[in-house]
This record gives structure tokens, C-alpha cells and sequence, in this order.
């Protein structure tokens, strides 16, 4: 059964939830956990986001992955992003503790984007961080805000080989996501928001947790032949790059970015964020009525046979979401997973 807004083929259907339900749920999971409250409900509300902005891969499913990492010993559930600033001089960076990444980029972001405002251009790092979330939620917030970013990580390799470079039948790099943002025109921020692999990892967990086939081409079992099976992937199998040799590029330079810059990774990745202040160089008005005029010229292109017509990035989300009427669709094994977990941590229904 495909859901054409997701790339998930489904052996069962979908429940359909009012996302203020699914975000308690949640949020009551997580602090039975042992996250704090406001850790706890900031997490929620950003998986939430994310399954109603349509990223399946990095929404409410993820509730299942965390737990486990944090039953594990894996993911630290008192870590506490910080900032921390050199007295030298040096690049400030954000400590998160062993703890969940999205509190940690979220701070990340908004210092950077500080400090941007402040001196036109910023740099910092990310470390000993967990799972960061849909990076292009932050990049949206940013380029609201008037910035330009862009983010990217890697290493921790030997812990997260998920996917084969360019030409070996082997998993060796993890998927090294890049996320640009940009202030855009009357529709809002461009924002780009890739993993350097044919598919993110989240969507291989997203399959297994919902008994679901993955779409052809992204990915090869331990022999090196191409599967729909997401439990071929985790028998040994691997992600092919996007694009090839450009995908397995941008995964080699974050890895080195992630690894031989920012030092050895620990928990997940190191990210590398970079600021700068868009007004610096043009004024909002003048730059969002160029933008306006370069995005709605692409948008008009004849659509392709087959296509809807072109899509700008970062519009698809905002739409999904606008469209979603504060509902949230999620796998029917999904669910019944998350509820499982729920009822073995104490957590009432609501």
C-alpha cells in the first residue's frame, strides 16, 4: 500500500491522530524516560513537526530509536546542551553531553545566528551529541531570522556505517546530512535538507517499524545486489551514496569535517554550523523580492510527464504540514509499537 507523500510501501494501513495527542503521548514517554520536562516536550513537539511536515524519517517514529539508545546505555537522557566559549579566542562550540541532539541544535543555531547578527559571520561546532533531528527545521527558524546557514557533520564512522562509497558493495560512511537555509521569497526560506545517501537512514527504521518495503535503488544487501527488504540492510547490507560519486563526495567531506576538524566523535556526529547575516549584504526587501522572482521563474517551468511541476525546497514541508489539518499519520505498526512501549514505561492514555 503506497502513500504517495511518503516513500514507505505499507503492508497495513495508517492511523490518524490529532498531533496534540501523539505530542503527549510522546512527551509522557520521554520523561518516563528520564528526560527533563522541557527536553522531554521539546523533542515531542519536534517529531511531531516533522511527521506533519511529511519527513516521515525523522518523526514520531523515532520515539522507538531513542528509547532503545537510551535503554542501552547509548544516549544519556540528563545531558543538557551548553554553550561553551574559549577564553583564548578559540571557536565557541555547543557540548551537548552525551545527551538528545535536537535541544543541542537548536541552541546551536540560535547562538550562531547571534553571533551573526552581531559580527555578520559565525562558525561553531556540535559535540557529543545524540540524534539532531530534521536539521532543516532549524535552518527555517535561521533564514526567518535573516541568516544564511550551513551545517554539516560526520565521523564516528567505526559506530555508524551505513552507507558504501562510490563503487564498493560495502557500508563504510554514515549518511553525513548537509542542510542549507536561506531567506527566500513570498513563500518563505529555501532550505535544503539532505542526507548525502539515496535514502536517510530514519527511512530504513521507518520501514522496519511499520513492516514496510523501501523504494527501489537505495539500497544493496551483504552481497552487494539491490533489495526492498529493510531487514537486508540490517543483515549486513548498505545505502548506496545519492548521486553517486557527488553523494559519496559531500559524505567524505563531512566526515573529514566531522573527524580530522572538529576531533573524535563520540555518541553520534560533530557538526560543523556556519552563519552569516544576510543583510550584510543585501537588504531584506531588495533580496526577497530577487529571490521571489528567481523561485516563482523555476516554479512555472513545464512540469515533466509524469511530475506535478517543480518544487522549491523547504515549500513541500511547509506545505504537507499546512494541509495535514494538525493530524498525524503514522503506520498502524507504528503506533501499535509506541503504544507497546508506552504501556511497558507506565505511561497512561490520554
Amino acid at each position: 500500500m503506497q502513500d504517495p507523500t511518503s516513500k514507505l510501501t505499507l503492508a497495513s494501513g495508517r492511523t490518524r491522530l490529532p498531533a496534540t495527542e501523539v505530542q503527549s503521548r510522546l512527551d509522557a514517554i520521554f520523561q518516563a524516560l528520564g528526560f527533563d520536562p522541557d527536553i522531554a516536550g521539546e523533542v515531542a513537539a519536534h517529531l511531531v513537526d516533522a511527521s506533519l511536515s511529511g519527513v516521515e524519517s525523522h518523526g514520531v517514529m523515532r520515539v522507538l530509536e531513542y528509547a532503545a539508545q537510551v535503554e542501552s546505555g547509548y544516549l544519556t537522557p540528563s545531558g543538557r546542551p551548553r554553550v561553551v566559549r574559549d577564553d583564548a579566542g578559540g571557536p565557541t562550540r555547543v557540548e551537548a553531553g552525551g545527551g538528545i541532539g535536537i535541544p543541542a541544535l537548536r541552541l546551536a543555531y540560535e547562538t550562531c545566528c547571534d553571533e551573526a547578527g552581531a559580527r555578520g559571520l559565525s562558525a561553531l561546532s556540535i559535540r557529543h551529541v545524540g540524534h539532531t533531528g530534521r536539521h532543516g527545521a532549524f535552518a527555517e527558524a535561521a533564514a526567518e531570522a535573516g541568516c544564511l546557514t550551513i551545517c554539516l557533520g560526520g565521523g564516528n564512522r567505526q559506530t555508524w556505517r551505513q552507507v558504501a562509497p562510490h563503487g564498493g558493495a560495502r557500508a563504510m560512511l554514515p549518511t553525513n546530512p548537509w542542510c542549507i537555509g536561506i531567506p527566500g521569497g513570498d513563500r518563505g526560506p529555501v532550505v535544503l535538507d539532505f542526507a548525502t545517501s539515496k535514502i536517510a537512514g530514519g527511512w530504513i527504521y521507518a520501514a522496519r517499524s511499520a513492516g514496510a518495503l523501501l523504494p527501489e535503488g537505495c539500497v544493496i544487501d551483504a552481497q552487494g545486489h539491490p533489495t526492498r527488504n529493510p531487514e537486508d540492510y540490517f543483515a549486513g547490507g548498505a545505502i548506496l551514496p545519492a548521486g553517486g560519486h557527488k553523494g559519496f563526495g559531500l559524505a567524505l567531506l563531512g566526515e573529514l569535517v566531522g573527524e580530522a576538524l572538529l576531533g573524535p566523535s563520540t555518541t553520534e556526529c560533530n557538526w560543523l554550523l556556519i552563519a552569516l547575516s544576510a543583510e550584510r549584504f543585501r537588504d531584506a526587501p531588495a533580496m526577497a523580492a530577487a529571490a521571489e522572482e528567481v523561485l516563482d521563474e523555476l516554479r512555472r517551468c513545464p512540469p515533466a510527464p509524469g511530475s506535478s511541476g517543480v518544487e522549491i525546497p523547504g515549500e513541500r514541508e511547509r506545505a504537507h504540514r499546512a494541509a495535514s489539518g494538525g493530524v498525524v499519520s503514522i503506520p498502524r505498526d507504528t503506533w501499535t509499537q509506541i503504544e507497546t512501549l508506552a504501556d511497558r514505561l507506565g505511561v497512561s492514555a490520554t
